[in-house]
């Protein structure tokens, strides 16, 4: 091919590439508000069935989302005014037990004492002369550690501030927003489209929802059982269950073993109450597994395990917590276009 202008043509070429590299960094700027919409649009998502099972019991629309948000801000705000007591007692518990241990002054000791009755056969000497230098070496960097996580914890608060006003205006506007999307469509292909899209809308919703019942779930009974058994701080123990069943494919397992080992504080819990802690978590995961969860997703998509497993881990890695939360609805709305677009399309081939 001859080129009769290579000035213009690298011109060009400079150009796009220095659009491109722009519009890269633009969305690297803004990657926190994209990330507050994705996360309010996602909850909107997730409310809309209920909008939607209220409007069809003819309530108006406004109505349905009037209910719907007073009733799961209410919630919110019952639950926090509930356990926020109870978690400020049981973690000033906690700090005053960590407390008194270390004013005792024999706290290593008792440390030593209860390694060597769980692990017989590990160096504990060597073991905790060997932390004892690491925080000597990285004192400074756990300090600014510290202070990092404090900004975060405001910027956070921050954050759920404006994905709550978001979420409401999603969620009021739903519709309006579906179909401002749906009209980029030809119009000869916008009966496929719309189709589709109430799909990935639908299973996205159910998605949530389901979720969100596995977590209240086994918050709620984890509870009753932690206050049956006696466990240490079953109020901070239940809400680390309820956030872990948040997290698909390994949040209920790490929330379990989280409770386990609190459950092993010296002082506070026993071997007996942890051992009876984890026969009840490996009985409730079966039970979550093959019982409530296909109940509960029925009616959202279904996606092959290797696809869970590798869509928590690429949106964990993108996108954090948040990103594991959404991967699996994002691959099962992927799977919808594969199924019903590809594949059609490649057998009219």
């Amino acid at each position: 091919m001859k080129i009769h202008n290579p000035f213009r043509l690298a011109l060009v070429a400079t150009l796009g590439v220095g659009l491109g590299i722009l519009l890269l960094q633009s969305v690297q700027t803004l990657s926190t508000i994209l990330l507050y919409v994705g996360t309010a649009l996602f909850i909107a998502l997730g409310l809309d069935p209920v909008v939607s099972w209220l409007e069809r019991h003819r309530f108006p629309r406004w109505a349905a989302v009037l209910i719907t948000l007073v009733a799961v801000l209410g919630l919110f705000t019952g639950l926090v005014l509930i356990i926020l007591p109870v978690l400020v007692d049981q973690i000033s518990a906690l700090v005053k037990e960590v407390s008194e241990i270390v004013s005792r002054g024999t706290w290593l000791d008792e440390l030593r004492t209860w390694l060597h009755s769980l692990l017989p056969a590990l160096k504990i000497d060597e073991v905790l002369e060997n932390i004892n230098g690491w925080l000597n070496d990285n004192i400074d960097t756990i300090s600014e550690s510290v202070l990092g996580v404090t900004f975060g914890v405001v910027n956070g608060l921050f954050g759920a501030f404006i994905v709550v006003i978001l979420t409401i205006y999603f969620t009021a506007s739903t519709p309006s927003l579906k179909r401002s999307i749906y009209q980029l469509a030809p119009a000869s292909k916008r009966a496929t489209f719309v189709s589709l899209g109430d799909q990935i809308t639908d299973s996205v919703g159910y998605y949530v929802m389901g979720q969100m019942s596995l977590a209240v779930i086994n918050g709620v009974l984890s509870l009753i059982f932690l206050n049956i058994i006696s466990a240490p701080f079953p109020a901070v123990l239940a809400v680390v269950a309820f956030f872990g069943s948040m997290i698909p494919l390994v949040g209920t397992i790490s929330g379990s073993a989280v409770i386990v080992l609190t459950c092993l504080i010296p002082g506070v819990g026993s071997p007996t109450t942890a051992v009876i802690a984890a026969v009840y978590y490996l009985i409730y995961m079966q039970i979550e597994a093959y019982v409530l969860s296909p109940r509960i997703m029925s009616r959202a998509v279904s996606v092959p395990g290797g696809v869970v497993v590798v869509a928590a881990l690429a949106g964990g890695a993108l996108l954090g917590l948040l990103g594991a939360l959404i991967a699996i609805p994002v691959a099962a709305s992927v799977l919808i276009i594969y199924r019903q677009v590809v594949i059609p399309r490649m057998n009219q081939l």
